[in-house]
């Protein structure tokens, strides 16, 4: 990092009156300048969607808690995209999204919104950090979003945030964080893990509309298939935070070369 003030711009998939961004905010505001522009409405479960059929608009909130905030119609990578693309000034030196109401482990950071949001900062060349708080109901956010602010300034003054090492590896740092929801003074340990998985997700559920005609509800994520020691799931049912980092190559190299071997290269 450079010595200057760091910047870092703050979205969510929430939208920009959810507790959990306010919260954030007002945790990580002595760590640097802070832009916030998050969407206007809930975007949980957008992944890395851009909203391309129609124009954006950016609103700024004058007064009251969120004053100087900045809100978007459209979706978190819309968000941090358009940051990047034109709106601000300065290019942030971290963006951090969240912090999400539910969890986000295992296979459920390629639907978040929250993911997307830090995913589209890192594929921009600046690191990104994903807060979630486990359960929903926003209990104990102000505890869960210490424990942020102590991720946050561990992530300026190491490394991992540093723009030679996203030019040595290619890529900026991501990282997907999980927090329990348990007393700041039960937040202290982290642990370092890999994504587990989930068994498939549950069935739809069919309804009648008032029409008669059949509408559907995706039904709820999986349960834990892979919990085992290391991952982001048993990390937390040890009360631990998860910290987990992610990269972007989604390149399945041991097929590629098995693919090659048994002659699916031609020409």
């Amino acid at each position: 990092m450079s010595l200057h003030q760091p910047h870092i711009l703050v979205s969510n998939d929430d939208g920009y009156l959810a507790p959990g961004l306010l919260a954030l905010v007002s945790a990580v505001r002595p760590l640097g300048r802070i832009t916030v522009i998050a969407p206007e409405q809930n975007h949980s479960g957008a992944s890395n969607s851009l909203t391309l059929s129609r124009p954006l608009s950016i609103h700024r909130v004058a007064g009251g808690e969120r004053d100087g905030f900045f809100f978007i119609n459209g979706t978190p990578t819309d968000c941090v995209h358009v940051a990047m693309t034109g709106f601000l000034e300065q290019e942030p030196d971290l963006v951090i999204s969240g912090i999400n109401q539910g969890e986000n482990m295992g296979e459920d950071v390629l639907y978040s919104g929250t993911v997307a949001a830090a995913v589209e900062g890192v594929m921009f060349g600046v690191p990104g950090i994903a807060f979630s708080q486990i359960d929903r109901g926003w209990n104990r956010i102000d505890d869960a979003a210490k424990a942020a602010h102590d991720v946050v300034a561990q992530m300026l003054v190491s490394n991992l945030a540093s723009p030679q090492l996203a030019r040595q590896d290619g890529i900026a740092t991501l990282l997907n964080v999980n927090i329990p929801n348990r007393p700041y003074t039960d937040l202290y340990r982290w642990r370092v893990t890999r994504l587990g998985n989930r068994h498939h997700s549950q069935p739809v559920v069919v309804q009648d509309s008032p029409r008669g005609e059949k509408i559907y509800w995706i039904g709820a994520a999986g349960d834990v298939k892979d919990n085992s020691e290391g991952t982001d799931f048993h990390a937390i049912a040890d009360g631990c935070i998860s910290i987990t980092p992610m990269q972007l190559d989604l390149s399945h190299h041991a097929r590629l070369a098995a693919m090659r071997a048994n002659g699916w290269d031609r020409g």
